[in-house]
């Protein structure tokens, strides 16, 4: 089973909790058991699992990854200038898997599944579910 999510982001950096999504979507198609696979379809957003409680959680970590890879930088090469955006997503990593039990995702009292957002505000921006159930 496949779905592939489509989402708006409205600033350059930007972490949107998909977990609810990606929970509905597994309730519709009758997953019980098995694994889920979220994949950015892009090479500047990316996807993360990290605390869904304190809003304060994703300003901090927008704000540090700012600081690892400035924006602007005298040495970049890279015509578009969103060398920052690529470097991002390939720390925080395009894709995560998650265990499905029992119908629900196997995530920690304050986790979540974030979409995160480097290089914004984009249209149409693609997470590809996959289900591999057992």
């Amino acid at each position: 089973m496949e779905k592939t999510l489509h989402i708006d982001t409205n600033s350059r950096d930007q972490m949107i909790d998909i977990t609810s999504q990606i929970e509905h979507w597994l309730k519709d198609v009758g997953v019980v058991d098995g694994i889920v696979i979220a994949s950015s379809l892009h090479t500047t957003a990316g996807i993360t699992v990290n605390e869904n409680a304190d809003p304060d959680v994703k300003t901090d970590f927008l704000r540090r990854l700012d600081e690892v890879y400035p924006w602007e930088h005298e040495l970049d090469r890279h015509a578009e200038g969103n060398t920052a955006a690529h470097l991002k997503t390939s720390t925080v990593g395009h894709a995560q898997t998650l265990i499905i039990s029992n119908g629900q995702l196997v995530l920690g009292t304050w986790q979540g599944v974030y979409f995160c957002e480097f290089d914004g505000p984009r249209k149409n921006r693609k997470i590809h579910l996959k289900v591999i159930s057992s």
